[in-house]
């Protein structure tokens, strides 16, 4: 069968991998019939992802088929569509037993510390499988991402009287967009790209779309009546960003960081305490953020149509993917499809 590997920053490769042949009691065969391409996937390939080691098959964000079960699998059957809950713990430790599954110490997670999806079939645990029948294809090749987006909304505790900023309308940020908005309270979405805040605009035309400028808490004042938010997400994964945060949030407000960079946070602390800030990570998603996602999207309270930006066959990958870091290719989601 046909795989894709990343032999090394910058160097994708074609190859020919063995079709899986044993299945474990525990385990489905799955069929990848879309991968969705993940910020991971993009900093892996310039060498700028945290936790990740080389050679390595990338694809996380999957929309498969269930061509084959072990013995022991009696949940699902043959054609179901699913999709992948893409990390996975090597020993239940604390946190693992506190229900925080994904951040366990020993924490696996597809296409970054194993082999991913970016190959035409996988052997799978099937209690790391969510059905996802009654979806389309390029839907559930969403899931994932959304997932991550319900995970970091969670965190956030929301209430009524809460107003939320989202700072970086990248797929993540317009996931929290789209979830944050169910909740009732007002939204307002702050991004540097003209293209990504006219497509909240059209998307989410209830939400406040704030460009970044040197009037930018002025702006942000103006889209909450006079106040700074209650909740900031930042999903931008920029130093400068995050750190600046600290500046935007309102007394007694709480700060996610959703994206990543490597390296340090600083801020000032007699202003983290004159405010009261409380700041929380939000990592990857769990089981139960999967399940939200899919009730949501087969309840029609997730609408992905226009999400997907960028179509991209397996065969043609090496010579797209460097067109994904192109500004002037307006990208927001693009799928590989099989």
């Amino acid at each position: 069968m046909k795989a894709i590997i990343l032999q090394e920053p910058g160097k994708f490769q074609y190859m020919e991998k063995e079709y899986p042949t044993e299945l474990k009691p525990d385990e489905v065969l799955l069929k990848i019939n879309k991968v969705s391409i993940c910020g991971t996937d993009l900093h892996a390939f310039n060498g700028k992802q945290p936790f990740f080691t080389y050679p390595r098959i990338l694809g996380h964000e999957v929309s498969a088929e269930i061509v084959a079960t072990g013995d022991e699998v009696n949940q699902f059957n043959v054609g179901d569509k699913c999709t992948v809950e893409p990390y996975r713990n090597l020993v239940n430790d604390q946190a693992v037993h506190r229900g925080k599954t994904n951040c366990g110490i020993t924490l696996t997670v597809l296409g970054v510390h194993e082999d991913g999806a970016m190959q035409e079939y996988i052997t799978y645990k099937a209690s790391n499988v969510h059905l996802a029948n009654g979806l389309e294809d390029d839907q559930i090749s969403l899931i994932e991402p959304f997932a991550v987006a319900a995970h970091a909304v969670d965190r956030a505790n929301i209430i009524d009287s809460d107003t939320i900023l989202v700072i970086g309308a990248g797929p993540i940020g317009l996931g929290i967009i789209a979830i944050a908005r169910l909740l009732g309270v007002k939204v307002a979405v702050l991004d540097l790209s003209k293209f990504r805040l006219d497509f909240v605009k059209n998307k989410f035309p209830d939400v406040a779309t704030i460009v970044l400028s040197d009037d930018l808490e002025k702006d942000i004042k103006t889209s909450f009546n006079g106040e700074l938010p209650t909740v900031i997400f930042d999903a931008t994964g920029n130093k400068n960003s995050m750190e600046n945060s600290f500046n935007l949030i309102a007394h007694g407000g709480t700060i996610i960081f959703v994206g990543l960079f490597v390296g340090h946070v600083t801020f000032d602390d007699p202003n983290f305490h004159r405010k009261e800030i409380t700041l929380k990570a939000s990592r990857s998603a769990r089981a139960v953020d999967f399940k939200k996602v899919i009730q949501l999207m087969k309840a029609g309270l997730i609408n992905t149509d226009g999400f997907i930006t960028h179509r991209i066959p397996f065969d043609h990958l090496i010579d797209k993917f460097d067109h994904l870091y192109d500004p002037e290719e307006n990208l927001i989601k693009a799928v590989i499809d099989f």
